[in-house]
């Protein structure tokens, strides 16, 4: 409700200065000035007049394509009267409401004559290049609704997921899948997630030009959630932890798989998976993996293991006596038939001891072998319990309703749901807690969060370090796989880089199945082409012979 009536102020803010800018316009144009004012109704109007599909008005205040429509219909006006130079459309666009006003409320602005019969060769050209440039606003338009109300393209640039999703999977994401999460900074540029550009690794991200106007903001809601997340769906959504982004929409997309859903048990034991204390299901199309170390008398051939495994991240140091590789990403099927190797003397799953924080591993300076370091800063989630991302648990996954304790012990859990994800004030008081100025020592959970894990255990950024994932961070769930290519994202995990190559096989297949062997939707996609280049032939022949019929 909060954001439905946040978003009517906007439109009737807008409407006012809409009104005010352009009423004596809209008087000219044989219209009461107070339709000038009346949302949607003044472009319909502009619209109508200029000879526009009349229908557009309904996009007039649409966020994210409100900038783009709003800015069009404006120009058409200024059109309507003379205002036909490159430096008007300029100012139009930059300054709207203020040139319009300009325009308003001088004395010897008239209407133009647009009978064709009276039009010059280069007011013709013109009227074509300006119907051109239209039909392209309009394709950018039409996309742009597409990309932020039915469904969003989504890379996979890194292995979190591998084999489930390959570095190099191009995805589509149903935002409809857990119910449509509503814009919350409607003024945006379209198709940017965050940032215009990133600055670099010399930057710092929080000055990367932002691709949306964080003043203008509108609350979270959502709309039609007849579903959640479910156990072991792949799970597209908004890092939690973002310091660069406050806006919940305009934080990093990240996929993973929901191993455990609100009041779940979430446990590793040894690097294996555990929900509610018993081991985790696996679906058919979905495969575990691990890192191994393997120590070898002679050097490996990595580029004839990436041609037959596909994707194997690793990391090559030669000793004094033979070599060592990091692997990631290996199945227990992968895994044993690379011990078979005849090179390898040694291979070890890395499995982190338990009660010991995030571990790392460094080559000796003789090069002979690696030493362990452990990181002191338990940069685990929450940093105050002695685990790691093999050992982990049990804890239970916060539940709307559930009552939580809040103490010294219990705080690192749950201060970040308390402060950020369910927006109260939280200070810690000599020993005492406070919430919204309160002391408190409980605190009822507000919404419900998931437990995102990737299925490359041992090379996954994921819950077990930035914590639990808020329902109001859910984007949907990946449809299918659109494109798929090798080597279209380097890999600083891997001291290899896979060759280019299309993958042919994973092209339009549903990712959210469960099942090994996934249906091909090929057909889909050529029927979408054919629909719309036949939809235009025909649409020409038919303009054509109505043309013909007129004469």
């Amino acid at each position: 409700m909060n954001y439905f009536l946040t978003y009517t102020v906007y439109v009737l803010i807008l409407s006012l200065l809409m009104g005010l800018s352009t009423w004596k316009l809209f008087k000219k144009m044989g219209y009461n000035p107070l339709f000038a004012f009346i949302p949607f109704y003044n472009y319909f109007i502009i619209l109508k007049e200029t000879k526009h599909p009349k229908w557009w008005a309904l996009l007039s205040y649409l966020p994210i394509v409100s900038p783009i429509m709003m800015s069009v219909f404006h120009i058409y006006l200024m059109k309507k009267f003379g205002k036909t130079l490159f430096q008007n459309q300029l100012l139009t666009v930059i300054l709207p409401f203020i040139y319009m006003a300009v325009v308003n409320y001088s004395k010897n602005v008239e209407l133009e004559d647009e009978n064709e019969l009276y039009l010059t060769d280069e007011e013709k050209s013109a009227k074509k290049k300006d119907s051109f440039l239209g039909s392209i606003t309009f394709a950018v338009v039409f996309a742009t609704i597409i990309h932020v109300f039915v469904t969003q393209p989504f890379g996979i640039p890194t292995g979190s997921m591998e084999r489930t999703l390959l570095v190099g999977d191009f995805l589509f994401v149903n935002k409809w899948s857990y119910g449509y999460r509503m814009p919350m900074r409607p003024l945006a540029i379209p198709f940017l997630q965050g940032t215009i550009f990133d600055a670099g690794k010399n930057g710092n991200p929080k000055d990367d030009p932002k691709s949306y106007v964080d003043a203008v903001k509108l609350p979270y809601s959502r709309i039609l959630q007849f579903n959640k997340p479910q156990r072991n769906d792949v799970v597209v959504f908004n890092y939690p932890q973002d310091s660069v982004h406050t806006a919940i929409d305009r934080k990093d997309p990240y996929v993973k798989r929901c191993v455990a859903a609100a009041g779940d048990s979430f446990e590793m034991r040894a690097g294996r998976l555990f929900v509610n204390g018993k081991p985790e299901m696996v679906l058919g199309d979905q495969e575990i993996q691990h890192g191994y170390t393997v120590t070898t008398g002679s050097q490996l051939d990595i580029p004839g293991l990436y041609k037959t495994y596909g994707f194997l991240p690793v990391q090559e140091q030669q000793t004094n006596t033979g070599f060592i590789y990091g692997f990631q990403g290996l199945t227990d099927k992968t895994a044993k038939e690379i011990k078979a190797l005849p090179q390898v003397i040694e291979m070890k799953e890395n499995i982190q001891e338990k009660g010991q924080g995030a571990v790392s591993y460094k080559m000796n300076a003789d090069k002979s072998a690696y030493t362990k370091s452990i990181d002191t800063t338990q940069s685990i989630f929450p940093i105050n319990k002695p685990w790691n991302q093999d050992w982990y648990g049990p804890v239970r996954i916060p539940k709307k309703g559930d009552i939580v304790a809040i103490n010294k012990e219990t705080l690192p859990m749950y201060q970040w749901i308390i402060s950020e994800y369910e927006h109260n004030s939280l200070e810690n008081k000599n020993g005492k807690i406070f919430i919204n100025g309160k002391e408190a020592d409980k605190y009822t959970i507000q919404q419900d969060y998931y437990m995102m894990i990737g299925d490359n255990r041992d090379a996954s950024l994921d819950a077990r370090f930035f914590g639990f994932v808020p329902d109001e961070n859910i984007v949907g769930k990946p449809m299918f796989t659109w494109m798929s290519v090798q080597g279209a994202f380097s890999d600083s995990s891997s001291s290899y880089q896979a060759p280019f190559k299309i993958r042919w096989d994973r092209m339009f297949k549903a990712t959210n199945t469960g099942e090994a062997n996934k249906a091909s939707y090929w057909w889909i996609a050529t029927m979408i082409l054919i629909l719309f280049f036949g939809w235009e032939y025909f649409a020409k022949l038919f303009k054509k012979k109505k043309t013909q019929e007129d004469l």
